[in-house]
């Protein structure tokens, strides 16, 4: 398989991915959220801690991490552009 084919195909797809959570579209961000202290939740109760969950991460810190991932996107989508030429 061609590799500009493979990065033209990843760089739109991380783009969307990563800008969606960025965004916070229908809040992406914010479920993530809860999600990541949901999971912190349950592996406490899992070890027998009954306390409080610490907070794993916030909704700022997902967005920043898509915007992370969208520009990596942009990167790919840019190299499988030049691999085309």
């Amino acid at each position: 398989m061609n590799v500009a084919v493979v990065l033209l195909t990843l760089g739109p797809l991380l783009i969307a991915a990563g800008g969606w959570v960025a965004l916070n579209v229908r809040g992406a961000a914010a479920a993530l959220e809860r999600w990541a202290a949901a999971n912190a939740e349950l592996r406490m109760h899992a070890r027998g801690d009954l306390g409080p969950a610490p907070r794993v991460a916030s909704a700022v810190f997902y967005r920043y991490l898509g915007s992370v991932n969208a520009l990596c996107g942009v990167l790919l989508t840019l190299g499988g552009l030049v691999e085309l030429a």
